[in-house]
């Protein structure tokens, strides 16, 4: 598998292991000044086992996290416009020959339709999630786009989808210039596992099954001008010490190679699927410990990316997780194509099982209760805010005092357009508080923005 040297990754496994725990604080020393760690020195974490440096691994982390972005958590919802589908893998719900689920792939009028329902809820970011295979009839660019499109074209009163993120097969880079004209955010796709033996077992059929096209698809993307990129790992396919050094060595080859590190990282684990045998018994089932450390680890070692956590783990895990080093989370859920029709029947075709059911409002309640500002900005989309440019504004934590400033502004519509009494409450307590703390400047614009928002503008931002 290009750029991902195993050899290199077992013997540092295995060298660091006996690291000295003198080592291990000049470690994380470097970590909180905000610098990337090599891949030696997150073996050396990931080789941590002694408790009390667990917990220093845990600090470190929930200061970086606050230091790059503040108490800010972004919030967003996926889309799933189709389960369509020709690849075989082993552990999804989507695979081609599963009868156990009901194939649909939503029409432009269905997709404007259940994007209205998400805006009803309030929210306002999508990840569009699309099976790896077209309707009948049309290329994957052609459904890709329309289905963009679909969604920019929903609103409800004021309300609009603010971005459209996607998550799609590897494209050429000629459809991925045509996916970028149609408005995209970040470009989301997971190598799955970086272990090629374990690649080449869990995809025995279908484009997918061949690794390098797959990898290869990140650097089509930016050749295409994506500059916003989202990559993951699923753990439990294989050792996760090993996959978290495989996708940090990718992180390395892309800011070789294109002076830009993902946008995002994602971070899901197997969960049981209808009709997936091996969703049931995972073959490197990861610990609730286990994944704390690595999600630590995680931010640690690659300080400016966003850490995304699904509604895959379970409502106390994503609590926990916001001060390890997530800072987004998906809310309210469905992963079949129209699983938002009916939000009281079980998402029985769903691509896998979802532990946390809170709705968006109950998710926005507890993020200000833990003192978090729900944010559903995408101002730096709108602003050019991407690839480089906002990598300069990341790395040193800069990027702060903008997302904090939006994320109020944003929080202030969620309030006055959706809340419940019990969130628009505790919201507006937290608006006053941050408010009190910010410079009289900005005071003053945040006051004007308000004003607006009282007037019934939607979505302005910094």
């Amino acid at each position: 598998m290009k750029y991902i040297n195993e050899g290199k990754i077992n013997n540092l496994l295995a060298s660091e292991a006996r690291a000295g725990f003198d080592r291990l604080d000049a470690i994380l020393e470097k970590a909180k000044s905000l610098k990337r760690l090599s891949l030696q020195e997150s073996a050396v974490l990931l080789s941590v086992s002694e408790p009390s440096y667990i917990q220093k691994i845990f600090a470190a982390a929930s200061f970086v996290k606050d230091k790059i972005y503040g108490r800010r958590v972004v919030l967003f919802a996926p889309l799933y416009i189709s389960n369509l589908c020709k690849n075989s893998c082993l552990y999804c719900a989507f695979k081609s020959d599963n009868v156990s689920i009901r194939r649909k792939a939503l029409t432009p009028s269905e997709i404007v339709s259940q994007t209205e329902l998400l805006l009803k809820q309030g929210q306002k970011r999508i990840l569009m999630v699309c099976g790896e295979a077209a309707p009948e009839g049309k290329t994957n660019i052609d459904y890709y786009v329309e289905a963009v499109k679909a969604i920019y074209r929903a609103g409800v009163g004021k309300n609009k989808i603010k971005r459209v993120n996607i998550n799609c097969a590897p494209l050429s880079v000629e459809d991925f210039r045509e996916l970028k004209k149609s408005g995209i955010g970040t470009y989301q796709l997971f190598q799955e596992t970086y272990h090629q033996e374990t690649y080449l077992r869990m995809h025995p059929k279908g484009p997918k099954s061949d690794p390098d096209n797959r990898l290869d698809a990140i650097d089509r993307a930016f050749t295409a001008g994506i500059d916003d990129i989202g990559i993951g790992v699923l753990y439990g396919l294989y050792d996760y010490k090993f996959e978290t050094l495989g996708l940090l060595s990718h992180v390395e080859h892309m800011e070789k190679e294109f002076n830009v590190g993902p946008h995002t990282i994602s971070v899901p684990r197997i969960e049981p699927a209808e009709g997936v045998e091996l969703s049931l018994n995972p073959p490197y089932k990861l610990s609730d410990d286990e994944f704390k450390k690595v999600v630590a680890i995680l931010r640690l070692s690659v300080p400016y990316t966003g850490i995304i956590m699904s509604t895959r783990e379970t409502s106390q895990m994503r609590d926990l997780l916001l001060s390890l080093g997530v800072s987004q989370v998906s809310a309210a859920s469905r992963t079949s194509p129209g699983g938002y029709s009916d939000l009281d029947k079980e998402d029985a075709s769903g691509q896998f099982s979802l532990n946390d059911h809170r709705s968006l409002d109950e998710i926005v309640g507890t993020l200000i209760k833990h003192d978090y500002i729900p944010s559903f900005c995408a101002a730096c989309y709108r602003k050019e805010r991407t690839g480089e440019v906002f990598m300069n504004l990341a790395k040193p934590g800069t990027i702060k005092g903008k997302c904090s400033m939006n994320a109020l502004i944003t929080l202030k519509e969620y309030l006055d357009d959706f809340a419940s009494d019990r969130v628009k409450e505790l919201g507006y307590k937290m608006i006053e508080r941050y408010f009190k703390d910010l410079e009289k400047k900005d005071q003053e614009r945040l006051k004007l923005f308000f004003a607006h928002v009282d007037s019934g503008v939607r979505d302005e931002y910094v």
